[in-house]
């Protein structure tokens, strides 16, 4: 004998969320719809309203634990922004985080697959059945998907910090900076070991991220070193062996000949570089970073190439003709243009490279110009596409004492450096003499290291007036291009003639104009990031 409903009853068998079997299809779909909005905004609140309560509670608690997390990270990412940092390139709690990340977005699509049942999509009518479905996918992509996908890009720079930062205790900065050598390395099959043609020294505050880089050519000669250097034990007087000790060619000499002399390092040719930079500059510099140039074009290519404003024309020249002394090209395989150009690897590697017709001191001049492009543009939004390009190249090409445990701090104080201008100088002409003055062949350490000094103590304080050389005050003159940034462009004055075609420059190469070429060309170092 069946028993009517109590009044209470029958409200609860019409009630459209828990029974849509009784609602008219409008309803149906309605409810469709907003299960799936509480599920995307709210996990587990539409079991709560129209499934297993038990395991919308559960997931409940889940959803407000994560937001707590995720308001506990924005506070630390605004009060104590290295140790967020630092938890997320730290080896143990970054595999924390991945598997935390990979269990939330399997739970999140078992919530929307649970979701699913309860809307029982045979209630509905059968034109609304593929949307809804395509909206579950849809948001199961969005929401599973992008968790899945963060997962696996923290997973890749675990694998890349891993693989290129060391292990190992951290240094402090010295009078409140840090100071990096930064290499450019070259080992091709014509040299013997590698041979570091770009060197600089990156000074950065470490309170408010202010750097100046301070470059080197690679034929500077003399190099001094301090007392507690190891080579102080061979070279007292300092690398002074006349034309065959210029600079770069004492990381192959150490590296081969007098590895001893430095048993702990893992690169005896880096630690003795670091030594001479710092003597030539006055300063202790604490860490090196060499990148392979024969490996820099895949970093750029990963990030989509670099624009730059170009100055004048730059040869493209890989091909030496055998048996010249000094090493001659043949005529350019190609040209890069003045003007706004979009550079992909191969062009930035040769136009960071090229110093054919002209001096090194036009080639130092545009690798500081590419290095502030890469700065300049490596955006978020080029991080985020192209991350797995960016940390496979990184990993090949890149070489560090860095410890890992300190990558934290430094990634901090790289976001903080992007808010400053980055001074530069460079120790030979334009700021030290003339090419003809032989300043590298004859330096004058007082002078550098005075200017070193005076150039970090600007930077330290607020940043120089825009305007006249005037605002810089006594000896501005003189000083003009230490203060120059990097970002403004200077206008091509001859390249812009109409009769300066590449044509016309592959034939003045031809027959060997290259005095005339010199002239040409004296503008490619006038290079600006666009």
């Amino acid at each position: 004998m069946s028993q009517t409903p109590s009044p209470e009853g029958q409200r609860l068998l019409t009630d459209p969320v828990r029974y849509p079997q009784s609602a008219p299809p409008k309803v149906r779909t309605k409810r469709a719809f907003v299960l799936l909005l509480l599920t995307l905004v709210l996990p587990g609140s539409a079991q709560i309203v129209a499934g297993d309560r038990q395991l919308g509670r559960r997931a409940l608690l889940v959803t407000f634990a994560v937001w707590l997390a995720v308001v506990a990270a924005l506070v630390v990412a605004v009060t104590n922004r290295t140790l967020l940092v630092s938890v997320v390139t730290h080896q143990w709690w970054s595999l924390v985080l991945i598997i935390v990340l990979l269990v939330l977005a399997v739970s999140w699509a078992i919530l929307f697959l649970n979701t699913l049942r309860i809307i029982r999509p045979p209630l509905l009518e059968r034109s609304m059945r593929p949307v809804v479905a395509g909206s579950l996918v849809a948001l199961m992509v969005v929401t599973s998907g992008s968790l899945a996908y963060g997962a696996y890009l923290l997973n890749v720079s675990r694998g890349t910090f891993g693989s290129i930062f060391q292990a190992g205790p951290a240094f402090d900065p010295v009078d409140g900076r840090y100071n990096f050598l930064l290499m450019g390395g070259d080992a091709g099959e014509d040299r013997t070991g590698r041979r570091p043609d770009s060197i600089s020294v990156v000074s950065v505050d470490a309170s408010t991220g202010a750097t100046v880089t301070f470059s080197i050519p690679r034929n500077f000669q003399n190099a001094p070193f301090t007392e507690d250097s190891p080579l102080w034990q061979i070279y007292p007087d300092g690398y002074n062996c006349g034309d065959e000790c210029i600079i770069n060619s004492l990381y192959p000499l150490v590296a081969q000949e007098h590895a001893d002399l430095y048993p702990d390092a893992d690169d005896p040719g880096a630690e003795a570089m670091m030594d001479a930079a710092g003597g030539v500059l006055g300063l202790e510099v604490q860490a090196y970073i060499l990148v392979d140039m024969e490996g820099f074009s895949q970093v750029i290519d990963a990030m989509g190439g670099i624009t730059v404003d170009a100055g004048g024309w730059v040869p493209i020249t890989a091909a030496e003709i055998p048996g010249t002394n000094p090493i001659r090209h043949y005529p350019p395989s190609g040209w890069i243009a003045p003007g706004v150009q979009t550079l992909d690897g191969y062009q930035a590697l040769w136009y960071a490279r090229s110093r054919e017709f002209v001096t090194d001191y036009h080639r130092i001049a545009r690798q500081q110009c590419v290095q502030q492009a890469m700065i300049a543009q490596l955006d978020p939004a080029t991080v985020l596409t192209r991350f797995q390009d960016l940390a496979s190249a990184g990993a090949d090409i890149v070489e560090t004492d860095i410890a890992l445990d300190q990558l934290g701090s430094f990634v901090d104080l790289a976001l903080k450096a992007k808010n400053h201008e980055t001074r530069r100088l460079t120790i030979g002409p334009p700021d030290f003499g003339t090419a003809a003055d032989n300043f590298v062949t004859y330096p004058v350490f007082e002078e550098i290291h005075a200017r070193v000094q005076e150039t970090l103590a600007e930077a330290a304080g607020t940043e120089p007036a825009a305007g006249s050389p005037d605002t810089l005050g006594p000896g501005a003159p003189a000083m003009a291009s230490v203060f120059q940034p990097v970002t403004p462009a200077r206008v091509p004055a001859q390249v812009t003639e109409p009769e300066i075609t590449e044509e016309y420059l592959q034939q003045l190469a031809t027959i060997g104009d290259d005095a005339t070429l010199s002239t040409l060309l004296d503008n490619n170092g006038e290079c600006s990031p666009a």
